[in-house]
């Protein structure tokens, strides 16, 4: 069933004339279908080198909103719109507007794990990549807002050595991932790094040896010596990591960190986005002109 499905979205791209990009945390099978793979910030970039007319997306649909903003005149779709994201969820654009009011002349930073409404709000866009690239771009005695993640802008906040505004958001796949896990996943493991993912709150950050977005964590694991890596992040990555190091062994911290979110892609619904055309991502220009221009301050860094 696997095979006939991946020769069916093989075929069905070329007579599309589609591009299929996939996050890090979707299924290994559907990873496997993609012609790129990676994470928020690497597919942002791949999203503004596409020639291809239309544009699958496989993630959850902020991805698929950042790339439809960032292709006006071409189609995106995305295999399930109900695969969401609870922490953009957490705040709206009159929520954030509301907080802008209360700091007049604030620089106003959304995570890219941020609906497009609060991208338009916002002056800048980050990506858990290159966050500490792009706030250091920020004049010194600048005021900052910081949505929605806490835990991303609390990291950033800490080695930049400035307090920023932070919204109360979080990732609740991450927010499982506690500093006893990496404890005992160390004893069964000694000598083995850590790595985490900067969303994870900052008990967890500090008991890690390397901080990371997925990008970067695969970075780390083609060029650590390490055998053996002890990986705190959303279980999907492993597919790729393993791909990537064949000779390197990764363990999950916690077997937990899954998001369902990111799972709702499957082959079925791809094969099924590309024969229907269907669902299509459409973003209102009064939003997509001015959420365009806090992407592209992140991608101009």
């Amino acid at each position: 069933m696997e095979n006939s499905l991946q020769n069916e979205i093989a075929a069905l791209k070329r007579e599309r004339g589609a591009v299929i990009l996939a996050h890090n945390y979707t299924r290994g099978e559907v990873q496997d279908v993609a012609d790129f793979t990676g994470d928020s910030l690497e597919l942002a970039r791949r999203a503004t080198m596409v020639e291809a007319e239309v544009i699958v997306f496989c993630g959850v649909y902020f991805m698929a909103e950042t790339a439809a903003i960032l292709n006006p005149g071409k189609t995106v779709l995305i295999p399930d719109p109900s695969a969401g994201c609870p922490m953009a969820d957490m705040i709206t654009g009159a929520q954030l507007r509301e907080l802008k009011a209360k700091h007049p002349g604030a620089i106003a930073v959304c995570y890219v794990n941020s609906t497009a409404e609060v991208k338009a709000e916002c002056d800048l866009c980050v990506t858990s990549g290159n966050a500490e690239r792009v706030m250091a771009t920020i004049p010194a005695g600048t005021e900052i807002i910081f949505v929605p993640d806490r835990h991303l802008g609390g990291h950033v906040s800490s080695k930049e050595g400035r307090e920023y505004i932070l919204w109360p958001g979080y990732c609740p796949t991450h927010a499982r991932l506690t500093a006893k896990a990496i404890e005992t996943a160390r004893a069964g493991h000694p000598g083995a790094p850590v790595i985490v993912h900067p969303e994870c709150p900052a008990d967890v950050r500090a008991a890690a040896d390397e901080r990371l977005s997925t990008g970067g964590m695969c970075k780390f694991a083609r060029e650590t010596s390490a055998k053996t890596i002890l990986v705190g992040t959303e279980i999907g990555i492993l597919h790729r990591l393993k791909k990537e190091n064949p000779g390197k062994s990764f363990i999950p911290v916690s077997d937990s960190l899954v998001c369902p979110n990111m799972k709702k892609t499957t082959l079925e619904n791809l094969a099924a986005c590309l024969r229907d055309m269907s669902p299509r991502v459409i973003v209102p220009p009064e939003i997509a002109i001015p959420a365009r221009r806090a992407i592209d301050a992140m991608l101009a860094v």
